[in-house]
């Protein structure tokens, strides 16, 4: 069985950097495998996901099977009411967006600590023996894949561990607009200031995403002075600066940068070797030192994609008894690297980016909506299409609505023009550009 999780795990982050997180959060996480014979594998889905996924997805799931495995497998999607299924993942805790085990084992303990991110490893664990005296709030920032959940995960459980008793709130930035959202529709909101502005330390993963959420920020603006008033703990991560966020409100911002800002940077080798060692041992694998210089080398900008690698190698031994060498390496990397996704999960994840930069919804970005927040945003990311992809007009105008040709050369034109003269505007065009790419 923990083979075939591990199987199920590994198909999973290919379709997560096949298809681009947006596709996949909403199409493959709920899915669940529930058996595997070495030929077939039955999935557990939905009546409606499962005539999505096999119109629109069918291939994707078999090509990440085949990765995985070297050979075709056979993919049924299955109705979950009427098979029985793998077991359940353990019960969430606070956190929905991760299990128990997975917050248990990030612990500061567990962070490998290197030039690029030992500011932040310190100001965490300074945070986490003291709540709310040493550095509030503490604002940390970096690209995806860098260790800043991890860090969280290490401040709830260093509190917890000298604090049984403490209230700790962990979430994300859209799970916040979330709650929010059906926080207002329910008549619920008094519950909510119940819960978030009487806690003892409050972790926030990816706050950007309230950026342009103007109900969620005026909530997160109250629940910040709240807790802060009281000396309670608050610690954010972010993919930017506070400074970089656009559309954020400005007291917010203000807020964000009182306490400490500490930013983590991408590995350098040394580091990165240590994270491979590391994961190896977790999963009592043994590498050899050519094969960890091997994937030190070719992954240098995402801590997932080396434990991702790990974990392939892993599976390649238990499932397949195959010998650690360069050649198994490389396989085992090929599908981890970005370079062969398809166009369309490339699309995905530069209108993923875009939103979240803009603060406009992905669903008014391919719309009809012509306001104008909306309508730079939909042009930057016609823009960035057309500069990082070989796609014509008329293929680029099928993901944007099959709007007119004109429409789609005057959105490329009129942003070309902006950027050669405004270095803001590039900035965050190039930001969008680097997170897509890394997704």
């Amino acid at each position: 069985m923990e083979s075939l999780k591990e199987m199920w795990q590994l198909v999973c982050e290919h379709l997560k950097a096949s298809c681009g997180e947006v596709i996949y959060d909403i199409w493959f996480k709920p899915l669940e495998i529930i058996r595997f014979d070495g030929a077939r594998a039955e999935i557990a889905a939905s009546e409606f996901m499962k005539k999505i996924i096999e119109q629109k997805f069918h291939n994707e799931l078999k090509e990440a099977f085949k990765s995985v495995m070297g050979f075709d497998v056979e993919v049924v999607l299955t109705d979950p009411d009427k098979a029985q299924t793998a077991p359940k993942e353990p019960e969430r805790n606070k956190v929905p967006f991760m299990t128990s085990t997975s917050i248990e084992s990030n612990t500061f303990e567990t962070f490998v600590v290197g030039s690029s991110n030992r500011f932040a490893h310190a100001a965490a664990q300074a945070v986490a023996a003291t709540p709310g005296s040493a550095y509030n709030p503490l604002f940390i920032y970096g690209n995806s894949g860098l260790g800043k959940t991890h860090l969280l995960c290490a401040i709830s459980n260093e509190v917890k561990r000298n604090n049984p008793n403490a209230d700790i709130i962990f979430t994300r930035g859209e799970d916040f607009v979330t709650l929010i959202v059906e926080g207002i529709k329910e008549k619920k909101m008094k519950e909510i200031h119940d819960k978030y502005r009487n806690c003892d330390v409050l972790l926030v993963d990816d706050i950007q995403f309230i950026a342009g959420k103007e109900s969620t920020q005026e909530e997160f603006f109250h629940t910040f002075n709240a807790l802060t008033q009281d000396n309670k703990q608050i610690v954010l991560t972010s993919d930017r600066a506070p400074k970089d966020i656009e559309i954020l409100d400005e007291r917010l911002r203000n807020r964000f940068e009182w306490g400490l800002i500490a930013d983590i940077q991408p590995p350098d080798i040394e580091t990165r070797m240590a994270i491979i060692q590391r994961k190896a041992s977790t999963l009592g694998l043994e590498l050899p030192q050519d094969v960890v210089q091997y994937v030190a080398e070719k992954i240098k900008t995402n801590i997932r994609q080396l434990e991702g690698a790990v974990k392939k190698i892993n599976a390649l031994v238990n499932i397949e008894g195959a010998s650690i060498n360069i050649a198994m390496a490389q396989n085992a990397i090929k599908d981890i690297m970005n370079d062969s996704r398809p166009v369309s999960s490339i699309v995905s994840n530069i209108i993923s980016e875009t939103s979240r930069t803009f603060g406009v919804p992905q669903a008014d970005i391919t719309s009809k909506k012509k306001d104008a927040k909306t309508a730079k945003a939909r042009q930057v990311a016609i823009y960035i299409v057309r500069e990082i992809t070989d796609l014509t007009q008329k293929e680029i105008s099928e993901f944007f609505g099959n709007r007119d040709r004109t429409t789609i050369l005057y959105s490329i034109e009129s942003i070309k023009q902006e950027v050669e003269r405004d270095s803001s505007l590039k900035k965050t065009v190039d930001n969008i550009i680097k997170n897509a790419r890394e997704q």
